[in-house]
């Protein structure tokens, strides 16, 4: 006998839609998070693209989805898995790193998404926390009339770029190769008189005197090196799949991430997946949501044929 239906591991949009859509199938449902309910979208300062909502930060949607489940009474706990197993039975255990903490569930789905990826150069990991940060809504208040530096060109470090552009002094978008973000995006980006963006630019090095003073940068196709003074540092430079505490289960590919069919479905009975943690092609809060909801339901089509 399990404890729940459905434990869902991760309570960011993927994770909340599939509680859900769970609750509403008449499963019992516990959704289990190390961080705060939202995941990486309470750290968006606009979300402009989810439709019928218009502009909002991510924070007030995280809010509102939380709200959601709650107003269904779905059971939520602050625990971090590093393992789960699959009984002969087909029954799931869920162990936390928390004393005592262990769940069993008929199913699971496996929410997780991702980490923020680091470049592994000199003085970064002195610096992060220090300097280093990869929240500009969390952190983009200190810079308020300072030089900043943003590393990446994808839609993170533009949008951020461009939220940071309205309080800084001064902001340098510094990325590899090329800008990759929205167009709309980058032309805004672009268009601020405080932005410069260097295009086919590494960081080499960050340095300080124990707390940040600048990033030198090494231009990729000659080799030629600069140094920024800066207050602080964003990082956007890619996503690791936080999928560690399920590398016994045998479905992760060979780049950390869940493989699952298009009925979120695992190669393992039981075991299903949603949103950035799954090998897929765009990762959006709405592609997030989407993949919940239809995980849910195939959830709770297995439950149901147990």
């Amino acid at each position: 006998m399990a404890d729940y239906d459905l434990v869902i591991i991760g309570s960011g949009p993927a994770g909340m839609t599939a509680a859900i859509y769970a609750v509403r199938a008449d499963l019992s449902v516990l959704m289990l998070d190390r961080l705060a309910p939202g995941g990486k979208i309470i750290n968006t300062n606009e979300i402009q693209n989810y439709p019928g909502v218009g502009t909002i930060s991510g924070a007030d949607l995280a809010i509102q989805m939380f709200q959601h489940t709650q107003e269904l009474n779905v059971p939520f706990d602050y625990k971090t898995v590093k393992e789960v197993r699959v009984g002969e039975d087909g029954v799931k255990t869920i162990l936390c790193e928390e004393e005592g903490a262990v769940y069993t569930a008929h199913a699971v789905i496996l929410c997780t998404g991702t980490d923020s990826r680091t470049l592994g150069v000199p003085g970064e990991d002195s610096y992060i926390g220090n300097g280093i940060s990869f929240c500009a809504i969390c952190d983009g208040a200190a810079c308020k009339g300072k030089d900043v530096v943003v590393l990446g060109g994808g839609n993170s470090a533009v949008e951020e770029a461009v939220y940071l552009a309205g309080m800084a002094e001064s902001v340098t978008v510094a990325v590899r190769s090329c800008l990759k973000a929205d167009p709309a995006a980058c032309d805004k980006l672009r268009s601020l008189e405080n932005v410069t963006v260097l295009e086919g630019w590494n960081a080499a090095e960050f340095y300080g005197d124990g707390s940040l003073k600048g990033v030198r940068l090494k231009e990729v196709s000659t080799g030629e090196e600069r140094s920024l003074d800066c207050a602080k540092v964003f990082e956007y430079i890619g996503q690791i799949p936080a999928t560690d505490c399920f590398q016994n289960l045998g479905v992760l590919n060979e780049a950390g991430y869940v493989e699952a069919d298009a009925m979120m479905r695992t190669r393992v009975p039981g075991i299903f997946a949603a949103g950035d943690c799954v090998v897929k092609n765009l990762r959006q809060v709405v592609t997030a949501c989407a993949d919940g909801a239809i995980a849910a339901q195939s959830a709770a089509h297995y439950i149901q044929n147990l």
